[in-house]
């Protein structure tokens, strides 16, 4: 009964263990056997073991050679029996790592780490926020959730890429949303605004499902739904077509020879947004006294989050609230 549930185990282990065990295995039972009929030119069992991993991987150093008939016959037998089953574990090894390797550009493989940020849909924006991050923190680890693409190579973008629908519960335990930090839902270009707004506000319901304390930044593209996508959990809502129907205007409006992309570009080339409480000092003070409190540290106050709603440049005599969130533009390290 012990032998049966030995057996059992044995064949629950993953087969790149099963075959290095039975390789094991066979060359201690050869090397055992070679050195009880020849002691004197194998006197130690690990000499035995030795010559017969040696033969069996068809190396051949020649230090140690039968020179019985029995001996010998044992070799016969250790090259037929051995030798096949090294050459099979060499290439169930190969095999299994390019299948890994396959596996892991289509997004099967699930991801291991932690407190890493999370991408939703594959796109321009995300592209383009994923050289950002690589650029200024290496450091961080990024998983990507899509259910477009059919292979990601791995060795080309440095993230980890899941394949699925994000709402699902499945694919978010193989990105381990649980022990992320920040995930970021795109808005899917292939989809009607509505359409979009909608599966992005259900991704976000799902999100905030598998990690009450998940940081989600969301994407919307109709104002109608910006409400849907606070109620849903998200913390941040990006309106991008106002954001873009605001540089459009100025581009067409504009009496200066500089381009207000021209401008943007600039300012996001050597300057980074951070979110800061308010310092303790600054409590009950207005925001100008804030925003010279800032200045003298070559930094500048643009805005505040206050009860979740974000104020830029608000009025200068604006009274400032211990639970306000600062928005700081500082230049990048």
């Amino acid at each position: 009964m012990n032998f049966y549930r030995i057996w059992q185990h044995y064949f629950k282990l993953p087969i790149f263990l099963r075959l290095l065990s039975t390789v094991c295995i066979l060359m201690f039972l050869f090397g055992l056997t070679i050195h009880l009929i020849e002691p004197k030119h194998f006197p130690s069992i690990f000499d035995g073991i030795w010559w017969a991993f040696v033969t069996g991987s068809t190396v051949g150093y020649g230090d140690y050679v039968p020179l019985s008939t029995t001996g010998k016959i044992i070799g016969i037998l250790l090259i037929l029996a051995g030798g096949g089953v090294v050459t099979f574990y060499m290439a169930t090894i190969s095999a299994g790592t390019i299948k890994f390797e396959q596996d892991l550009s289509k997004g099967k493989v699930a991801f291991k780490g932690k407190n890493h940020i999370i991408f939703i849909g594959w796109n321009e924006r995300t592209k383009q926020l994923l050289d950002m991050i690589v650029k200024h923190h290496p450091e961080d680890q990024i998983v990507l959730i899509d259910h477009t693409l059919t292979k990601l190579p791995f060795q080309k973008y440095n993230i980890h890429y899941v394949r699925g629908d994000a709402t699902e519960d499945e694919v978010l335990q193989k990105a381990k949303t649980q022990e992320a930090k920040y995930a970021i839902i795109t808005a899917d270009p292939a989809k009607k605004e509505r359409q979009a707004d909608q599966a992005s506000i259900l991704t976000t319901v799902a999100l905030r499902g598998n990690n009450p304390n998940l940081y989600i930044i969301t994407e919307i593209l109709t104002k109608e739904q910006i409400t849907n996508a606070k109620r849903a959990g998200a913390d941040a809502v990006v309106r991008s077509n106002d954001f873009m129907s605001t540089l459009f205007y100025h581009e067409i409006f504009r009496d200066s020879s500089l381009k207000p992309f021209d401008i943007l570009l600039q300012v996001l080339s050597n300057q980074q947004f951070t979110q800061v409480r308010l310092p303790k000092e600054m409590e009950g003070r207005s925001f100008l006294d804030c925003s010279d409190y800032y200045v003298a540290e070559e930094k500048l106050l643009i805005g505040i989050i206050r009860e979740g709603e974000l104020l830029l440049n608000p009025p200068f005599d604006t009274t400032l609230q211990i639970e306000d969130i600062l928005i700081v533009l500082s230049r990048l390290k």
